[in-house]
C-alpha cells in the first residue's frame, strides 16, 4: 500500500509543480506534513543536499524520501512516480506541437502558467530563507531585530549575492565554497 500512495502521490506532484524542482519544494512540504515521511528540517537538509548533488532537485528528494519512507523500492517508485507525468505529457505535447504551438489558447495558457511558477519559486525562496535566515519566534518576543536574523547565514547570502553579481563564476563554485564555509565556521 505504500508503494502505490508513495506513486501517487509523486505523480501528483510531477504533473502540477511546473517549473521544475524549485516549484515542487511546496507541495513536497505539504507531503511530509501529511505523512509524516521527514521533518522541516530534514526537508531543508534534503533540499541542501538535491541542490550540491548531480541531478534534478525533485527528483534527488523524492528518491531520497521514497528511500526513506520504503526502502530502495520506495525511492524507485517515488521517482517514477515524480517523472511519470513529464513523459506522458511530453510525448503527447511532441505529437501535436507542430500543429498547436501558435494556437491563441496554448498561447493564452503558457502566458497565464508564467506567473504561477513564479509564485511557486517565490514561495519556496520564502520557505528556505525562513528556516535558515529568518527567526520568526524571535520576532513577537523582542523587540531587538537583530535577533530576528541568523547573521551568519544572512552574511554569507550577501557575499554569495554580491559574488554571484561581480563575479559569474559557475554555480558549483559557490555551492563548494558555501559548503567549505559551513564547515570551517560550523554553521
Amino acid at each position: 500500500m505504500i508503494y502505490l500512495i508513495l506513486f501517487l502521490e509523486f505523480f501528483k506532484v510531477g504533473l502540477f509543480a511546473l517549473g521544475g524542482g524549485l516549484a515542487a519544494l511546496p507541495f513536497l512540504q505539504n507531503l511530509i506534513i501529511k505523512y509524516g515521511w521527514m521533518t522541516g528540517p530534514e526537508l531543508l537538509n534534503m533540499i541542501a543536499i538535491s541542490e550540491s548533488t548531480p541531478g534534478a532537485i525533485g527528483i534527488n528528494t523524492a528518491t531520497f524520501i521514497g528511500f526513506n519512507t520504503a526502502g530502495i523500492l520506495g525511492g524507485i517508485i517515488a521517482s517514477l512516480g515524480l517523472t511519470a507525468p513529464s513523459i506522458i505529457i511530453i510525448t503527447i505535447i511532441a505529437h501535436y506541437f507542430k500543429k498547436f504551438n501558435q494556437h491563441p489558447i496554448v498561447k493564452s495558457a503558457f502566458t497565464g502558467i508564467r506567473p504561477a511558477v513564479a509564485g511557486l519559486i517565490g514561495s519556496a525562496a520564502f520557505q528556505l530563507a525562513q528556516g535558515n535566515i529568518f527567526k520568526f519566534k524571535y520576532l513577537s518576543l523582542n523587540k531587538n531585530l537583530i535577533q530576528f536574523f541568523d547573521l551568519k547565514a544572512l552574511i554569507l547570502l550577501l557575499i554569495v549575492f554580491i559574488s554571484i553579481r561581480k563575479f559569474k563564476q559557475h554555480p558549483i563554485i559557490y555551492i563548494i565554497s558555501s559548503a567549505l564555509i559551513g564547515i570551517i565556521f560550523k554553521f
